[in-house]
């Protein structure tokens, strides 16, 4: 039986970086909140092609840089976007509820 996905709190939407990404530690994991014209993102915070932290790559609207080997994805979807990166980034479903940054897992 599959599990039932839950919205679970990630960081206040005040402490966001305005219009920019903020690196979130969630348990284990490393998340970037992209803060974009259309909304907030959420995906894992390292690059799958290098390892590197996204959080410090250079963030365009909608895009983030890898900056390892600028390769680069389309927050919306995780889809690369530039080579080198070839396979899509893991995201997840994103909302702000009662000013809290929540994602869907």
């Amino acid at each position: 039986m599959a599990r039932e996905k839950v919205w679970k709190d990630v960081i206040r939407a005040d402490a966001l970086e305005k219009k920019w990404v903020t690196r979130v530690d969630f348990g284990v994991r490393k998340l970037a909140v992209y803060d974009t014209p259309s909304g907030l993102y959420t995906s894992l915070a390292l690059c799958n092609h290098g390892g590197a932290d996204l959080c410090d790559g250079y963030f365009d609207g909608h895009v983030i840089e890898c900056p390892l080997h600028q390769g680069a994805f389309d927050v919306r979807s995780g889809k690369p976007i530039c080579a080198p990166t070839t396979r899509q980034m893991k995201t997840f479903e994103t909302r702000v509820h009662e000013g809290m940054v929540q994602i869907l897992t």
